[in-house]
């Protein structure tokens, strides 16, 4: 059975939320970029969503949706699940309209994404953390929704959440002077590629749009491909802008009827990208702001020329995250490597394997030595970087050859997980 698309948002209710949001949401610029302009032979342009006063897109649509209830339900209160943005965006138009909110939230969500809501909100906010998970979060909000006759603020799956989200597609068209041949959009529940895609299919529908998510986490792709919507078992929460088990009903069926490509990217890559932007931009993006960067590796014979956007849509990131960040970067660079090494239990063994084994550029970063008595050989957790991925093999066969080789750990997720 076909999906049909039950709802799209009409440019009037854009231009109406583009109203609405007059001297609350900023008009983001649309920048070039020269460095990306020029690594991909063609004019990229950034939309900077991550400029905005609560530095993400998401203040569009929760004002515009908060903005529309009526007085008694404004009375009655709102509610909302969210791991980060989208509660920002509900606190500040909570504050901002004088209405009371309260915002679920994990419990492991970062501190600094709770101190920002606080932040925002005032006294016009509770914040309630519970589960692990957005979907306990999300529980709990509709049960109170139901019991308490609050309104509930709907991440993305809510039409004026959408055509506020869909404002920044307008803006993108009206800041371009020439035709705009690629938007690359970043997809977590759907709400801004549901909105963006339906401006350009009914103002420029000849652009193509492409929306991308975490490898670790394809909602969307894997809903649009088995033509339903489905809820994923496991997700890597690594990109938590945009790591969502399921998507939404109504942003399902206008993705899948807009969007001209849905693709993935590693989560290594987009922390590359993270690093890229921090190094050569001095741009501070957080992992689902990099998620449209990180995709034109995969599309640079067909960008090679042309007018492309790539929406950046948000820099709320925890920078207690950076050492991990640069370790799944290194990971996915293959320059860090982790081993299981067989140290013989003799003195000078650690010496000979860092001066015979290692290459003048290897580094040791990792090191966790479990001392066994009653055996010859102690086993060593040891992670190395190395300048070049083409240093591996005979890294390897110097260990081999000196009998300190025991196990290689990249390729084996689960003991992986388990040692480092």
């Amino acid at each position: 059975m076909q999906i049909q698309t039950t709802y799209t948002p009409t440019i009037k209710a854009v231009e109406e939320a583009v109203a609405t949001l007059k001297g609350v949401a900023t008009e983001t610029p649309l920048l070039k970029n020269y460095i990306y302009s020029e690594k991909f032979k063609a004019n990229v342009f950034l939309k900077r969503e991550d400029l905005q006063q609560v530095r993400s897109y998401k203040i569009r649509g929760a004002y515009n949706k908060i903005n529309s209830i009526s007085e008694e339900d404004r009375r009655n209160g709102i509610i909302c699940a969210s791991a980060g943005n989208h509660a920002q965006g509900v606190a500040f138009a909570c504050k901002k309209l004088k209405i009371h909110g309260t915002i679920v939230m994990p419990s492991p969500t970062p501190k600094q994404k709770v101190e920002q809501v606080k932040m925002f909100g005032g006294d016009y906010v509770d914040i309630e953390l519970t589960g692990d998970t957005f979907d306990d979060a999300y529980k709990l909000a509709k049960h109170v929704c139901d019991t308490l006759g609050k309104t509930f603020v709907h991440p993305f799956d809510d039409e004026k959440i959408i055509e506020g989200q869909a404002t920044v597609g307008l803006e993108v068209i009206n800041q371009s002077s020439e035709f705009i041949d690629y938007v690359f959009v970043p997809v977590g529940g759907g709400g801004l590629a549901s909105g963006l895609s339906s401006v350009f299919k009914q103002l420029s529908p000849n652009t193509k749009i492409i929306g991308v998510e975490p490898e670790g986490a394809p909602s969307m792709k894997t809903s649009i491909l088995e033509n339903k919507n489905v809820k994923l078992d496991k997700i890597d929460k690594f990109i938590d802008g945009a790591a969502v088990q399921q998507v939404g009903n109504l942003t399902l069926n206008i993705c899948k009827e807009n969007l001209d490509a849905m693709i993935t990217v590693p989560e290594g890559k987009v922390c590359q990208t993270i690093l890229d932007l921090y190094n050569k931009e001095a741009i501070v993006v957080e992992p689902a702001g990099a998620l449209t960067i990180a995709a034109l590796d995969f599309y640079t014979e067909e960008i090679r020329g042309k007018n492309v956007v790539c929406v950046i849509s948000g820099s709320n990131n925890d920078i207690t995250r950076t050492a991990e960040i640069k370790e799944r970067a290194l990971l996915y660079s293959q320059l860090k490597h982790y081993f299981i090494i067989r140290f013989p239990q003799r003195a000078g063994a650690l010496k000979e394997f860092v001066i015979d084994v290692l290459g003048k550029n290897d580094d040791i970063t990792y090191f966790e030595y479990s001392k066994k008595t009653s055996r010859e050989n102690g086993p060593a957790v040891v992670g190395i970087e190395i300048e070049k991925r083409e240093d591996l093999t005979p890294l390897i066969r110097r260990m081999k050859e000196r009998n300190f080789y025991g196990e290689y750990l990249n390729d084996k997720p689960n003991l992986f997980e388990f040692l480092v």
